[in-house]
């Protein structure tokens, strides 16, 4: 059980689409468990393992009050979403102090390796929908504020770069 080190923006690795996990094995655990902690240290809700410069397609969240809901997933990939939009106020551990409102679907179905290396599909809604979207976006190498107009990304990238002093 290890608290990761988060890589800070503007580090390549965020930009890189992460590889496939092909199966679930002992090491594969260990990072979701590096994962979970790394997620409990910080203010979220979910972790992509590219954040912490571990390049595989794994993600963890947990959306629920009681943080006893972790979703351990591989490979996911939206399969379904609503037509419903939902607003969140995101932000992300590599880019610390900014935060921006960002629409996604309300709910998505997901299809995943699980804890168990079974093929699994998940249905979310809500913020545990948000969370799992922001960290497929991790795995394909895309940021929260890469859904924002160029303006509003700019500005938001700037104010970041203030705050890193």
């Amino acid at each position: 059980m290890t608290v990761r080190k988060i890589l800070q923006w503007p580090d390549k690795r965020l930009r890189t689409k992460a590889a496939e996990v092909h199966e679930i094995t002992d090491e594969v655990r260990a990072i979701w468990q590096d994962m979970v902690d790394t997620m409990d240290a910080m203010p979220g809700v979910g972790l992509g393992a590219p954040q912490i410069g571990v390049m595989l397609q794994l993600a963890v969240v947990d959306a629920s009050s009681d943080r006893k809901k972790r979703i351990l997933m591989a490979n996911p990939q939206v399969i379904e979403s609503s037509a419903k939009p939902n607003e969140y106020e995101e932000a992300s551990p590599c880019l610390p102090g900014v935060s921006a409102t960002i629409t996604r679907p309300r709910a998505v179905s997901v299809r995943y390796l699980n804890a168990d290396g079974v093929i699994a599909r998940g249905e979310f809604v809500g913020l545990e929908a948000t969370s799992v979207q922001h960290q497929i976006d991790h795995l394909a190498g895309r940021m929260y504020f890469d859904r924002l107009s160029k303006t509003k990304r700019d500005m938001l990238l700037r104010k970041a770069q203030k705050l890193k002093g």
